[in-house]
């Protein structure tokens, strides 16, 4: 069929400005549907229903965590890690480990940039500690690698941030695209960059830290189970297995994924020695954060109960993303208040998230420690992954962190107080 002309990103991605004639280009691109010849994407057999959790990508074991197997498997994972922690460190009790730090990251797309700046801040301060754990969610699941392997990460980080381009992360497949394919963009720009940093060197690092007994998940979507997938993105680099790269990378992939924007990733599985295919995409379509499941400490909350001590934790949550509303004149239009409705849920959405993290830290007696844009960041934003505003937002973060970080300690307005320019609530 003849070639379309090309078309942008999702417009709920884009300036208001635009959306008017993209409605126009959508009602003319509706009459594809009479258009023969043009090809539907196909692909392999879904995993049976309810039967996610018995399926395998590489074999390998621990390769990744599904609520159909229940905490046990996510119990013998952390079991693992606190003894090769303590045996790293030369620990008979594990109840004197040193002090837990752990580490969410948001998505937040281009916004990530606020995240990485962060990061490499804190190396400037002198305070960033090692991260026991280390999540991410979309953008942020590109940053956690980076994050997990610490300091010698951060030039990485910054050049990610501050030097890649939309050319750098996707492509138009033109207006068609919207009816007869998978996504409106295709993200084989993306695929060829992560490899330019996710190597055999950064895997080897991620594959260390994990047999010291720290741990590094990245979450996705099962699209077919309306599920979400955590990867041990740890226990994959660390099994030699010649795939494991290869997976890490589709993984990554798959956690930024937006729907409908970028086309989702497909993993071949095996169950019962047969094959299928699973479909994947952004995390964020489930949690824009997480850490863990609230079943894995009872435990800790047993000692808490009986008025035993506990080993001491630091948790930290980096929203990619402002907590305050953002308000916009909304066009009375049916793209206008669409994406302006999709924009409003991914807000609340992140917010339930972070108070989620926050009452998992209070009720597992961890310090909550809360980073996100503050209202002093006034940069506007103009296009999908547009320098002229991931840069002052790399720099905001980086100079917030290099100061030292005024993290906030709990979620805001949970004291009744409004978030001021840049500052936490108190």
């Amino acid at each position: 069929m003849a070639e379309t002309p090309p078309s942008p990103l999702p417009q709920w991605l884009l300036p208001q400005a635009g959306r008017r004639a993209a409605l126009r280009a959508g009602l003319a691109a509706a009459a594809a549907l009479a258009i023969p010849g043009c090809a539907l994407p196909v692909r392999q057999p879904a995993v049976p229903r309810g039967q996610g959790g018995l399926a395998s990508v590489l074999g390998v074991p621990g390769e990744r965590f599904r609520v159909e197997n229940g905490i046990e498997p996510f119990n013998r994972e952390a079991m693992g890690a606190l003894q090769r922690s303590a045996q790293r460190l030369g620990v008979t009790d594990l109840q004197r480990l040193p002090p837990l730090n752990l580490l969410a990251i948001s998505g937040g797309g281009e916004a990530g940039a606020f995240g990485a700046g962060l990061l490499c801040g804190w190396t400037a301060h002198g305070s960033r500690p090692s991260f026991d754990l280390v999540t991410g969610v979309s953008t942020g699941a590109l940053t956690a690698p980076f994050a997990f392997i610490g300091p010698d990460g951060d030039a990485g980080l910054r050049e990610v941030y501050t030097q890649v381009t939309l050319a750098d992360i996707a492509r138009s497949r033109g207006l068609l695209a919207a009816l007869l394919d998978d996504a409106l963009a295709d993200t084989l720009p993306l695929l060829g960059t992560v490899p330019r940093y996710l190597n055999e060197g950064m895997q080897a690092r991620i594959a260390q830290g994990y047999r010291e007994g720290r741990s590094l998940l990245v979450g996705t979507t099962d699209l077919d189970a309306q599920l979400p997938v955590i990867w041990n993105i740890g226990a994959i680099a660390a099994s030699d297995h010649p795939g494991a790269l290869a997976l890490i990378r589709r993984v990554l992939l798959a956690s930024a994924a937006i729907p409908g924007a970028f086309p989702p990733v497909m993993f071949d599985v095996s169950l019962d020695g047969r094959n299928y295919q699973e479909m994947h995409v952004d995390g964020g379509a489930i949690n824009q954060a997480f850490l863990y499941p609230p079943a894995l400490t009872a435990p800790r909350r047993e000692l808490i109960a009986r008025g035993r001590p506990v080993r001491p934790a630091n948790i930290y949550l980096i929203r990619n993303a402002r907590l305050d509303p953002e308000w916009a004149a909304v066009e009375r239009r049916t793209l206008g208040i669409t994406g302006r409705a999709i924009s409003t849920m991914l807000a609340a959405s992140g917010f339930n998230d972070v108070l989620r993290v926050w009452a998992l830290a209070t009720r597992d007696r961890m310090t909550f420690n809360l980073a996100f844009i503050g209202t002093d960041f006034d940069v506007p934003y103009n296009a999908p992954f547009d320098q002229a505003y991931m840069r002052p937002l790399f720099d905001n973060g980086f100079n917030r962190a290099r100061r030292g970080f005024e993290w906030a300690h709990e979620p805001p307005l949970i004291d009744g107080q409004p978030v001021g320019p840049g500052q936490p609530p108190r």
